[in-house]
């Protein structure tokens, strides 16, 4: 493997355009954040420090372009374009899945709100913390083992969540813990909150959940749930390039992350249950549509190339 060519004056040019441009847009739409300076920064590192981290990056690029999305949607509040949906979904989900409770139907949100334990605030955190690394992990070990799979994952991940955002913005929607924390009324601004996720950094002593939900984009976006989608491609994906074993720990991951995001009142089971489906429907489309047109397999083919030749 040689260097040569890595520092070309045209590659520094463009990576330190992208960069630059990146940054003033993100300044300008959301406000300035050394999260969005790290990411420069490993982006840059990664991809002049040899072939085969620029290889990983480009792969991972993305994962980097679902993150930056995600991140300028709180320049775009979904609830700005449509009405958001609070008391209406609260009463489908107690009059579908609703718990009869001394006399009282609620939700089970509501339920298990009163019927927590601490060994359950525990394991629900350490399933809740899965829901990005896990993609990642097995997103890392199919580059290293199938770069073609590692490109189809990638897409079906990013496919995912474009198809959750546009759901968010045609049906905002409160988690649960807003109507626990200010009913059915409107407020617009409303920060992040950990909701049920407290009680994990309460018994781990951290603040984790606090910190990460400081930062969400957008808290009328619990229809449908990406934390239950992400689990259920991994899943699919793993069942033909990993051990049975990995995919019953996968199937007990997805089955925890949903159980977890009811538990601690995140989202509904309605909402968990259009994650499933928005899963399950865009790896439908993915495999049977969009990898059979031929401009599609092109695309796929000049990426594979990108990220697959070392020089």
């Amino acid at each position: 493997m040689t260097s040569k060519g890595r520092f070309d004056i045209k590659t520094l040019l463009f990576t330190t355009t992208i960069s630059i441009a990146y940054l003033l847009l993100s300044a300008w739409l959301v406000g300035f954040k050394t999260d969005q300076l790290w990411l420069v920064v490993i982006f840059n590192a990664c991809y002049y420090f040899s072939w085969h981290t620029r290889h990983l990056i480009t792969g991972f690029s993305i994962f980097i372009v679902y993150w930056v999305l995600f991140d300028y949607m709180k320049a775009f509040p979904n609830y700005l374009y449509n009405t958001v949906h609070i008391k209406d979904l609260y009463e489908a989900e107690k009059s579908l899945f609703g718990v009869v409770v001394n006399g009282v139907k609620v939700t089970p949100n509501e339920y298990w709100l009163s019927h927590s334990q601490s060994w359950i605030d525990i394991m629900s955190g350490i399933f809740y913390l899965c829901w990005v690394p896990v993609p990642l992990i097995f997103a890392a070990y199919l580059f290293y083992n199938d770069r073609e799979a590692f490109i189809h994952f990638s897409a079906t991940f990013l496919l995912v969540n474009l198809v959750g955002f546009v759901i968010y913005y045609i049906y905002p929607a409160a988690p649960p813990w807003y109507v626990q924390l200010h009913g059915f009324d409107f407020i617009a601004h409303t920060p992040g909150n950990p909701a049920g996720l407290t009680r994990f950094d309460q018994h781990m002593n951290a603040n984790i959940f606090t910190a990460l939900y400081s930062k969400s984009s957008n808290v009328f976006a619990a229809m449908p749930s990406l934390h239950s989608a992400y689990p259920l491609v991994v899943l699919y994906y793993s069942r033909h390039h990993m051990k049975v074993a990995f995919q019953a720990l996968f199937a007990v991951i997805a089955v925890g992350i949903w159980f977890s995001a009811v538990y601690n009142s995140h989202h509904y089971v309605l909402d968990v249950a259009a994650g499933i489906i928005c899963a399950a429907a865009t790896i439908i489309f993915y495999r049977r549509v969009l990898m059979h047109t031929t401009w599609y397999k092109k695309g796929v083919a000049k990426f594979f190339v990108l990220v697959n030749t070392i020089r």
